[in-house]
């Protein structure tokens, strides 16, 4: 019903959004500095995107991973993580990692950046292709 419902609208808005940079990168969870994104509702920061990169197990499966930068682009500050949304300290809007960087925050149209991520045996790859 959503997807109905977005089909519908008008997103030319969204085209005014940041895009992606062109990003490949491959870690291993077993790399210290990722064990806390080694359990289900776990995250661990990654350099790299435009301010770093959140990476989050969502249910010990599957991962998402969604770069720092406030989607209103004149914030210089990366975006905290807390209770599962993603929070810009500069206009503290927030954005859901459960919903595809969705803005939780009214009157907010861009979603925060996420990008592809795949796991092969502990291999992490998080990419924008």
């Amino acid at each position: 019903m959503l997807i109905s419902l977005l089909s519908c609208s008008d997103n030319s808005a969204l085209q005014n959004c940041i895009q992606t940079l062109p990003i490949n990168i491959a870690t291993d969870l077993n790399n210290p500095e990722l064990i806390n994104a080694q359990t289900p509702g776990g995250s661990a920061n990654i350099s790299g995107g435009n301010k770093g990169i959140l990476l989050f197990n969502k249910n010990g499966t599957d991962f998402v991973a969604f770069d720092k930068l406030c989607p209103n682009d004149a914030c210089t500050t990366p975006m905290t993580f807390e209770n599962r949304l993603l929070k810009c300290s500069c206009d503290q809007s927030t954005y859901s990692v459960d919903f595809g960087g969705a803005p939780q925050t009214d009157g907010f149209i861009c979603p925060a950046i996420e990008y592809r991520v795949t796991k092969t045996g502990t291999t992490i790859r998080i990419s924008n292709f």
